[in-house]
């Protein structure tokens, strides 16, 4: 079965919902969720590393502080320098998501800090695949899939409440819409090699 490694840090668990609903579309696509938790104060990734090396894929997922990953996901990325030197996740399908308060919230950057990170380690990188859902500013549109336009990952936006209460129905839809596209990306990709 192909398996795609979800790897994230959760500061106040908006991420953590997130990397549920990343995980729920991996399975709809019929491949396995392998659910990495990167704590703070953490400095050991040999099992996370030694699990994004076992998976067929790796969705990456930090929220956005200070308009980049946070200070654990960082850690992780430096952490994993014996993968990079021996790129043992060369040609391995990536991608990944975040989440800040705003609806911008320099989220872009925190993608392509993933996206940086994919192609130093030879990774092959998926998008969204989709189209903004939502162009206008109507309480409608925070149920629509990919309302904040972004194309290179899952973008959601989180208020101060509680992570019951947002990330709201159409940023949940993006990650699971994510999950289940980089699931088949993989599956395709391993019955070509």
């Amino acid at each position: 079965m192909t398996k795609v490694a979800i790897v994230y840090h959760s500061g106040f668990g908006h991420t953590a919902v997130l990397a549920n609903e990343v995980a729920r579309g991996v399975e709809q696509a019929g491949a396995e969720p392998v659910m990495i938790s990167v704590e703070a104060g953490q400095t050991d990734f040999t099992a996370a590393s030694d699990a994004v090396t076992a998976a067929d894929a790796v969705i990456f997922g930090s929220p956005t502080y200070m308009g980049t990953v946070s200070a654990p996901m960082k850690a992780f990325m430096d952490g994993c320098g014996q993968a990079y030197l021996h790129k043992m996740w060369k040609d391995k399908i990536a991608s990944g998501f975040t989440v800040s308060s705003s609806p911008s919230g320099d989220k872009l950057h925190t993608l392509m800090t993933f996206v940086l990170f994919a192609g130093q380690h030879g990774m092959v990188w998926v998008g969204t695949g989709s189209n903004p859902g939502a162009n206008d500013d109507d309480d409608a549109s925070v149920d629509a899939e990919n309302r904040l336009g972004s194309y290179i990952g899952a973008m959601a936006q989180a208020s101060n409440a509680s992570p019951d209460v947002t990330p709201k129905a159409g940023d949940k839809a993006t990650a699971a819409s994510l999950g289940a596209r980089v699931a088949w990306a993989a599956k395709r990709w391993n019955a070509g090699a």
